[in-house]
């Protein structure tokens, strides 16, 4: 069986790191009391009790298997040497006898894969990572007493790496939702997954850090811990020691594949708003700031590793390197070489923090910024907007919004017009492509830049590009006589 790989991060920290070895005593413990305190402290060299979080997160911690059925794709090989008498003798496939490359039907393999998920209601819906699910054809939900679910994807989002599943459930055992913006460095959790098959493992250890950015996804602000975390732990749970979620787990630091040291976590306060949106509008509402920044920190050493002194007037903050036009940034005031030092009241101290805030954010939310230009503070309260430019709520378009039917072009017309692929438009009953002057019978073989094969890869397209700061559809293909044709199709609301 075929493990989901957790993200490596090597890249972006240092190359060596040096595993700690944690060590639990059975004679001799503090109990922590989950209806206490948040941090309970221990005399030193005596460990916290973890058995209560543990017995809360096993039973809410599911193990999800992927499938990936097996497909006939086209795929581009070396042409037969001998004109391709030997390999495709009719030249049903293009490009007889000529040399070079040809597109041949192949069959993918059948895919497996297993990962982790937790149950936050107690009607079915798991929390897991995209990565777990993304391209599924079949998941299977194992629950820890063996109980086998069916489900099915409510919604993804690629820039967090979260994704949204439901089963067919009543009454399944949840884990509560925690507060992630007041785990503190220092503190123990578990994580709780799946690892190498392994059902249901719990390991401990401590939040390491917090806010990491590791240049994986589009939006990072990661918990950091030394709790092992290893290949099918990914979209399991990070808990703290009251038993309650505070990060789903997504990746691991690693040269190797496994466990060396770190795994990093999802803050359950960039979980809740994905969570949220996908229940409720299907897509994540991303509000925007409108800026381009990093951390100042960052800019300094770049600066002086160039021979550049700088005084920005602090060393903590965000540095602004671009200012997006008729951005919520602009209407601040804002420009190249600001410093954004909090937001809403709340210290920003790296750019991280400012990503965890505005992930938590929606088109049409007020935002007070504060910031230093010329060393000088400044406080301006703005209104967020979307990438679109706009504060209205973005729906991912169907295909439906066409007003079109399809289906993909015959042996007969590929023979006929030279072509490997493409859409036909079978009809044309109103919507954009009606608009568009888009007539039936028309071959649609690229939609901005994609190949169109399947009614499934339109219907991806035009998702993305209803959610995208351009929300257009560059459509070119071919009339039924074989003259080419171009259109563009506005798919915003």
């Amino acid at each position: 069986m075929i493990k989901v790989k957790m993200k490596k991060i090597s890249k972006y920290l240092m190359a060596a790191m040096c595993v700690a070895a944690l060590g639990l005593s059975a004679t001799s413990y503090i109990k922590v009391n989950a209806a206490g305190s948040h941090l309970s402290a221990a005399p030193a060299g005596q460990p916290v009790d973890l058995t209560y979080a543990a017995e809360k997160a096993l039973p809410a911690v599911v193990h999800i298997k992927y499938v990936q059925n097996s497909k006939v794709q086209m795929v581009e090989v070396e042409s037969d040497p001998f004109g391709g008498f030997f390999s495709d003798p009719f030249g049903f496939f293009g490009n007889p006898g000529g040399g070079g490359t040809q597109k041949v039907p192949r069959r993918t393999q059948k895919k497996t894969a297993t990962g982790s998920g937790v149950i936050i209601s107690p009607d079915g819906y798991i929390v897991t990572n995209n990565h777990v699910v993304e391209g599924a054809d079949e998941l299977t939900v194992t629950l820890n007493d063996n109980r086998e679910f069916s489900a099915r994807i409510i919604g993804t989002d690629k820039d967090t790496d979260l994704a949204l599943i439901k089963v067919d459930g009543k009454n399944l055992p949840t884990l509560p939702i925690g507060d992630s913006d007041k785990a503190t460095v220092g503190e123990w959790v578990i994580a709780v997954g799946n690892p190498f098959g392994l059902n249901s493992t719990v390991t401990a250890g401590i939040i390491s850090a917090k806010a990491r950015t590791l240049r994986a996804n589009g939006v990072e602000s990661f918990i950091q811990t030394d709790a092992a975390i290893n290949a099918g732990n990914s979209g399991g749970a990070l808990v703290n020691t009251q038993g309650e979620l505070i990060g789903i787990n997504a990746m691991l630091y690693s040269q190797t594949g496994s466990y060396s040291g770190y795994g990093f976590a999802i803050p359950t306060t960039i979980m809740n708003k994905v969570v949220a949106d996908l229940k409720q509008y299907g897509t994540v509402q991303r509000a925007l700031l409108g800026i381009r920044g990093t951390d100042v920190h960052d800019y300094i050493d770049q600066e002086k590793e160039k021979g550049n002194e700088v005084d920005l007037g602090t060393n903590e903050g965000v540095y602004v390197a671009e200012v997006e036009e008729n951005g919520a940034g602009a209407d601040a005031g804002l420009e190249k070489g600001d410093i954004i030092t909090s937001v809403d009241g709340k210290k920003v101290t790296k750019f991280a923090e400012l990503a965890e805030v505005m992930a938590s954010k929606r088109p049409g939310d007020k935002l007070t910024v504060t910031y230093l230009h010329n060393k000088s503070k400044n406080t301006k309260t703005v209104t967020l907007k979307n990438a679109q430019g706009n504060t209205k709520v973005v729906k991912n378009a169907d295909i439906d919004v066409l007003g079109a039917d399809f289906r993909p072009v015959t042996s007969q017309q590929k023979q006929q017009l030279e072509i490997q692929y493409g859409l036909e438009v079978v009809k044309v009953s109103g919507g954009k492509m009606k608009e568009a002057g888009i007539p039936k019978g028309f071959i649609i073989q690229n939609v901005n830049d994609t190949p169109m094969k399947t009614v499934d890869d339109l219907q991806d397209v035009v998702k993305k590009a209803s959610t995208s700061r351009e929300p257009v559809l560059i459509i070119k293909g071919l009339y039924p006589t074989g003259k080419r044709g171009y259109f563009a199709i506005e798919v915003s609301e």
